[in-house]
Formats: structure tokens, sequence, C-alpha cells
């Protein structure tokens, strides 16, 4: 229906051109009576198409202004001036040509993820390999995805691969993924086959969630209502008013009806519409689904912003913050390395944070063999020679618990962490703490946000009450409400709506009430769409926040463009209809002026398709080449920064070991100052660069020389212990170890938020794999 509407709009326009034009070239050979049938012929087909559209208002009971079309057409025959009505005819002929490419551009760039959705997907049974509907796909499912294949679920990957991840996250080049990263359904297999463990069904995946996101927003745009005919009730009366005085007053109906032809403003008054579809089309090139021009209007008019903790402001995904060890004789490494290779079968969300933990730290995993789920205790199974069993304490360590156990459990409960426990060959040996860490990139969009012009930023949780004040101080929100259930959300918002229009942003189930209620709902469906997207009048496809503050500027953008149109073109019209009321514009050089007034405004409207200031840092592909590299140098030195305080918590005054200190110097000196000397050489340059000024690098490269101080002062001292260790010495040394962990802790997020976070992904990437796009500069509205 829209594709066959599509083609009479463009015949419409070609046929309205070729008449008024034949009729032109009849006139220039002083063909005059030719020229004249053939106006007359296009005035009547605008008439037809006018009267058309009146009508489906009428049945529609909407308000229009093809009425002074209709009326402008009619009198252009009455009067004798064809000329006029044919110019008539191409001014709505070009309207409404407009209105079609602009909806088609915004329906283009909504529906890419709708078209690509797959059908089947290929399981590995007993027997081989089966074609089944992704319907019928279970999480705990082995998939096999070939090259060229559409991910149909999410899972996680078993085998090393290169995909391409553009549709859901913008990124025009393939990303090269490990063993054990999580993959989102919808993401292109670009390399060899790959196999993949489902962690959710086809109903439940990121891709079936985004297709009914775009179709949501589709319904609620396709609609869109003319903005000037929220203003037909005013304007017609006027046009119709001034035309008759005009009349009246002259005894003139030519006046009458160039009164008319000048207020024919059906191109003018699609002006603000085109933006809204330009804003609409913008934002979802950048990952943000806007579910219509009211959602756009309102997501502009934002001035504070509430926002969930979970999931929102955090990565709402568990991340391994530490690993215990139950004695010093316990090998860190490699009681991860055994429990990521058990948990690389387990849909569990704790498995994936494992893995993770385990690849980025280039430990090599093995298949396990004979894994068994022991519901509400653990994973239990044979990785290599060695029995593992990963869960709760209670089945780890029956019985009386150890000291080292306790330990874990209240460090757990003071840092507000989950905690895994492991046993290797039936023997307690260590514990997993796992966090849910603050986004890198949430303080830049919480600044970002307050350049948009948000004035006021809420976290709104029902978190505890401490570690969600210790999130609002990272991020720097202006007031933290925790310890919140939904109905104490909708109450928040409400406080806060009585003093400014509100934006309310999260991800989870609990969070749809709120998103309802507030001026505007954002909900972040990247890894999955819940109730909260269903609810949501904005969805952000990509796991960015930072696109939230782009997608406000767009939508302020958008909505100043459009005004500006309308106010351009609306005062030229009214001006024009005074100078044809007082005969000094007749139909003929009304029309022709009214032409002009109606691409000019249209041209205004065009600018919102023009990318406008950004606070999304673009950098070079060998930048961002550099970064990936250090940021993979990063997450495999972490090791060294825990094995710090493991040392340090293991020192006594009493018989001291020293041995454990001196090969964590070993390791300081061999790998985690080699990577820190990287970072001050090339990590600190680029991100200056992509900033625009050393300030912003100026803690990066303060925390380097710190670090380098202290590592060269534990150096000194434990080659001066090594022939009398006293009491004082050893205190010494454990307050240096101490205060070179908190500093490293400190620096990492310092990397993390100010460098790594500009990456558009900070995950391993082929070296030759770059993206021009991704080598622009930031482009201000002028």
């Amino acid at each position: 229906m829209t594709y066959l509407r599509d083609r009479i709009e463009l015949l419409f326009f070609v046929a309205s051109i070729l008449l008024l034009a034949a009729g032109g070239a009849a006139w220039l050979l002083g063909q005059d009576p030719p020229a004249e049938l053939l106006w007359a012929a296009g005035t009547v087909l605008g008439l037809v198409f006018a009267v058309a559209w009146v009508a489906g208002a009428l049945r529609r009971r909407e308000a229009t202004v093809d009425i002074i079309a209709v009326l402008a057409l009619a009198g252009a025959l009455w009067v004798n001036e064809p000329f006029a009505g044919a110019m008539i005819t191409v001014m709505l002929a070009t309207g409404r040509l407009l209105e079609a490419r602009a909806g088609a551009r915004a329906r283009r760039e909504l529906s890419l993820l709708v078209e690509r959705a797959p059908r089947t997907a290929r399981r590995r049974v007993q027997s081989g390999v089966e074609s089944v509907p992704v319907e019928a796909l279970a999480a705990g499912d082995l998939i096999v995805v070939g090259t060229g294949e559409v991910l149909a679920v999410d899972g996680r990957l078993l085998s090393a691969g290169i995909l391409d991840e553009s549709a859901l996250t913008g990124e025009s080049l393939p990303v090269e993924r490990v063993v054990g990263e999580d993959l989102r359904s919808g993401v292109v297999n670009a390399g060899a086959p790959i196999d993949v463990i489902a962690t959710a069904t086809a109903a439940d995946s990121t891709y079936a969630g985004v297709v009914r996101l775009v179709e949501q927003a589709q319904a609620a745009s396709a609609p869109f209502v003319r903005t000037a005919d929220r203003f037909a009730a005013l304007f017609v009366p006027l046009t119709l008013v001034l035309a008759g005085a005009a009349w009246a007053l002259s005894a003139d109906p030519v006046r009458a009806v160039a009164v008319l032809v000048v207020a024919t403003p059906c191109p003018l008054l699609l002006a603000a519409p085109i933006a809204i579809m330009s804003g609409l089309s913008r934002a979802a090139s950048i990952g943000v689904v806007i579910k219509g021009g009211g959602a756009l209007e309102r997501l502009a008019a934002g001035r504070a912003a509430l926002f969930d903790k979970t999931g929102t402001l955090t990565r709402g995904q568990p991340t391994v913050a530490d690993t215990v060890t139950a004695a010093d004789t316990v090998d860190a490494d490699e009681i991860l390395r055994l429990a990521a290779s058990l948990d690389q079968v387990s849909p569990h969300v704790l498995a994936s944070a494992i893995v993770t933990a385990a690849t980025r730290r280039d430990l090599k995993l093995e298949m396990p063999e004979d894994v068994h789920e022991e519901h509400g205790y653990g994973l239990r199974g044979m990785v290599g020679v060695h029995e593992v069993r990963l869960g709760k304490a209670a089945w780890i360590a029956p019985g009386v618990e150890p000291g080292w156990v306790r330990q874990v459990r209240r460090r757990a409960d003071l840092d507000g962490s989950l905690t895994v426990f492991i046993a290797v060959d039936g023997e307690p040996c260590g514990a997993f703490l796992l966090e849910d860490p603050v986004r890198p990139d949430a303080p830049r969009m919480i600044r970002a946000l307050r350049a948009a012009g948000i004035g006021r930023i809420v976290l709104v949780t029902g978190d505890r009450e401490d570690i969600a004040h210790t999130v609002g101080r990272v991020v720097g929100v202006d007031s933290v409400r925790a310890d919140c259930d939904p109905g104490e959300k909708l109450q928040v918002i409400t406080a806060e709506s009585a003093n400014a229009s509100t934006i309310m942003v999260g991800d989870g189930v609990n969070d749809a009430p709120a998103l309802a209620a507030a001026g505007v709902g954002v909900a972040l469906a990247a890894r999955g769409a819940t109730a909260s997207s269903e609810a949501a009048d904005v969805v952000l496809t990509v796991d960015r926040i930072d696109a939230l503050a782009d997608a406000i500027l767009i939508a302020r953008r958008s909505m100043r463009i459009g005004m500006q149109a309308v106010v351009v073109g609306m005062g030229l019209s009214l001006a024009a209809m005074v100078a044809a009321a007082a005969g000094f514009l007749a139909p003929a050089a009304g029309a022709v002026l009214q032409e002009v007034i109606d691409v000019l405004a249209i041209g205004i409207a065009l600018r919102a398709v023009i990318p406008g200031i950004s606070h999304t840092i673009n950098m070079a592909p060998a930048d961002i080449a550099t970064a990936r590299r250090l940021k993979t140098q990063h997450d495999a030195v972490s090791a060294v920064v825990e094995q710090i305080r493991a040392v340090a918590d293991t020192l006594t005054t009493r018989d001291p070991d020293l041995a454990p200190a001196r090969v964590l110097l070993g390791r300081l000196e061999t790998e985690l100052l080699p990577h820190e000397r990287a970072d001050e050489e090339l990590l600190v340059p680029l991100v200056a660069r992509a900033l625009g000024g050393s300030n912003a690098t100026a803690d990066m490269s303060r925390t380097h020389a710190e670090i380098e101080h202290l590592i060269s002062r534990l150096h000194r001292l434990l080659n001066g212990l090594e022939r009398d260790a006293r009491a004082e010495d050893i205190i010494e040394l454990r307050r240096l170890l101490y205060g070179l962990y908190a500093i490293l802790r400190l620096h990492n997020a310092l990397e993390e938020e100010g460098a790594f976070s500009l990456v558009p992904d900070a995950r391993a990437e082929p070296e030759n794999l770059t993206s021009p796009a991704q080598n622009t500069q930031r482009k201000a509205d002028r």
C-alpha cells in the first residue's frame, strides 16, 4: 500500500512538471491557446488530487489546509489564470513527493533489522547438525553459525570468530571475538563457521526485541500529521476572511484568487515534519530508536534526567573483581582457568563473567567433560584430570566454615559483591568476587547531558543506600534516592516533573512504570528488550549510554530547525497574502513567489539531515587499533594488580616470608611497568588528540609517574631486607604495597573512563580492519 501510494505521488509530480513545462514551451513559441490548455489540464490534475485529500481528511475527521488548495485551483480556473493553477499543482506535487521521500528514508533506517531477521538456525545434535526454526531453540543448545549467517539467539562463543555487528552497533567493519565472549543475536558471522551455546530463546533474545521496537517505532512514526494541520482551524478562516475582504473592497475576484494562491502552503507546511523525520533517521543511525515525532519533541523539551542504577549507570552484568585463594600455595590464575573451562558450557550469567575474566588474561581453556548442574548449589565436571566444583560455599566447603571463607563473605558484604566458590579435586581452594562496575562512559555521559542543557540529574534505584551513593559520587549526579520500589520511583518522578520536563532512563522490568510516567522514557535494550523497552518512548539499541546525549542534541536541533522553517515560511506567506489582497501580486506572480517561499522553507528544514554537534569522540583508525591493543594488555596485567593486595594481606611481622613479595616485584618490573610505559608513550598522546588537548591526560601521566616511583621504592626496600627484616620494615613494606595497590586501582579507573571508553568497542580487532567513518572530525551546526 505504501509502495503504491509512493508511485502515484511520483507520477503526479512528473505529470505536473511535464504539463507546466509543455505549456511554457508552447507559450514561448507564441502558441497561447495550447499553452493555456496544457496549464488548465495541470490545474485540473491538481484539483482532483486536492479534492481527494480533503475528502480523506474529512473521513478521518481531521482539519486540513488542503481546502485552500481546492479553492485556489478552482478560483484559478474561474478567473482564467491557468498558469497560476499549474504552478499550484507543481507545489502540491513537490510537497507530497518530499514528504514521501522523507518518510521512506526514515522507514529505511528503521527497517534494516526487520528485513534481516533469521528464520532458521543449525543446531548440533548427536547425529550431526539439523536445521530448525529459531523458535525451537532453547538455552543450552549448541548452534553452528556459518559464514555470512545471522546469529538467531543470544549466546556465548565456543570458538573464536570474526563478526559483523554493524546492524546493532553501527560499527562498519568486522570485529574479532574470542572464546567465552557473549554475543547478541543479529550479528553476522564474517569469518569461518563458529560454535555458539545459546543463552536465551529467540523470543527473549536481543534481535527479536529490537525488531519489536522497530515495528513500534514505524507504527508511531508512519501517520505523521503535517504540522500546519494543527493550525488549520485558525489559518483557513484567516485566509478566507482576507480573500473575501480583498474581493469585497476591490470588487475584483482576481485579488481573492491571488490571496488563495499565495496561501497554498502545502510544501511549506510539510517543513516541520521533514525536519522531525530527519531527526528520527539521524537518531536511528547512531543506535537510538525514537518512537515518533511526539517522543522526539518531548525528548527535546527534557530538562531533568532520572537514572536507574543497575544496567544503566553500571554495566548490569557481573564482572570478576578479584580472585581469592585459600592458601599461598594456590595459583589464582590456575583456579580461574579451571573455573572458566567448566563454565564455558553454562548459560548462567555468572559463568559468562568468569569465562570473560579468564580470556582477558589469555588463559588457555579446556573443554570440560561430564558436566552436571546441581540446581540451587552449583556446577561440577571434569577439566582435564581435575574434578572441579563451582557454587555456593555450603556446597563447596560443607561443615565447619574455614576462616578464609568468612573473610570472603565479609568482604563481599561490605562491597556489595557476589561470590562463587571453587573446589578442585574435592579441596576448597578459592573464591571469585563479582561486582557490577560503573560504566566507564557514564561520567562522560553525565557531563555531556549537562552540556546539552539537562539541569538536574537524579539517581533513583532500589539498591542499598551506600552502594547507590558510591555510584552517584563516581558519575556525578545531583541527588540520590535509594531503596526505592517501583511505586516510590513513581513518586520521585512525579515530584521532579512538577519542576521540569523529565527524562527517565532504565533497563529493568521494574523500570517500566517509571518510564511510562516520565515526560519521556528511555530504555536500554542493547542486551535484549524487556518490559521497560515496550513502555519507553526512546530505546538505545547500542550498549553505549553516551548516545543519549547525542540523541537529545539531535532532537533539539530537529525541533529548532523545523520551527525556523515554519516561522520563515509562514511569515513570508502572510506578507505575500497581504500584498496580494492589496493588488500588488497577480495570481501568476503569486504562484511563482509562493513556490520560491516553499522551496526556501523546505530547504531550511532539510538542514536537519546534516549532522550537527556531537558529544561522540571520533578517533583515527590507527589510534583505535592502538587503544584496543593497549586495552588487551591492560586486562592481562590486572592479575598482577590483584596479586599486590594478596601479598600485602599475607605479610606478618612474625617470621615474615618475603619470597612472594620478590616474585611480585619481578612481575611488576617485567609485566606491569612495560605496559604503563607503553601507555604513557602511546595511549596518552592519542587521548590528547581525541580530546583536543593535553590537560585531559594530565591525571594519567601523573599516576604513571607515581606508579613507577612506588615500584622503584619497593625494589630498593626489598633489596635492603635481604639480610635483616625487622617488624617495622615489614610494616613499611605492607604500607607500600597497599599504597601501590590503591594508586593502580585509581589509575586503572581513570584509564577506563578517560581513554578506553572513547573507543567504539574496546575489544580486540584485527589491526588491518579500520573504519573510515571513525576518522571523521566533529561536525558543528554553524
